[in-house]
């Protein structure tokens, strides 16, 4: 694939998972279409799609895009002190700072027990929905999805919880391919959100 045509493509997905909340998978394979480029294209790597994300919230969000960040960090940090227990890790555009109003928490939850956690939402009575979502390493992970409201966003924010294994801990906090760490604990999400001195 020619580095124009990749370099096209990922513009066109950056722009779909910015203006549209869509996850870089689904918006490389529908910047094909919009593109009117055949299904087997090759898709450009998630590093070029993050790099367009990045310099398109640059040219068209800069002036919103912080402030939505920070008021997805700290409802994901709320959710991050009430499953605790779970020793939860925030990964995603939130964590990696893409992330705008139309973005979704995405919590990793490392539990000794997997049906743990859903039994502490139901004992809080938090309505949730399950499912089974593509997890760390490709795998299918059991995921549940409660839908919070933001006051100061105007609008409901999806959370999903994706339980793992306690076992599964050790090889999720691996840099990935830029060096950075994937995903943060707690007190990295509120180092994140001190304000710059």
């Amino acid at each position: 694939m020619s580095t124009n045509l990749a370099s096209e493509i990922a513009q066109s997905a950056a722009r779909l998972v910015v203006e549209e909340g869509l996850e870089y998978g689904p918006a490389k394979r529908r910047a094909l279409k919009l593109l009117g480029l055949p299904a087997r294209t090759p898709l450009p790597d998630n590093d070029l799609v993050d790099m367009a994300v990045r310099e398109h919230i640059a040219l068209f969000c800069a002036d919103t895009q912080p402030a939505e960040l920070r008021v997805l960090r700290s409802l994901a940090l709320v959710w991050m002190e009430r499953m605790a227990a779970f020793r939860p890790y925030l990964g995603g555009a939130v964590w990696h700072g893409t992330a705008t109003r139309l973005s979704d928490i995405y919590l990793q939850l490392f539990c000794d027990d997997p049906k743990s956690a859903e039994i502490a939402l139901i004992d809080h009575g938090v309505d949730y929905e399950p499912s089974t979502v593509q997890g760390l390493h490709g795998a299918p992970v059991e995921a549940l999805t409660v839908g919070c409201p933001s006051r100061e966003l105007g609008q409901m924010v999806g959370v999903h919880f994706l339980i793992y294994d306690l076992d599964d801990l050790r090889g999720a906090l691996r840099p990935d391919t830029q060096g950075r760490i994937p995903r943060g604990d707690a007190t990295a999400v509120r180092q994140l959100l001190e304000p710059e001195s």
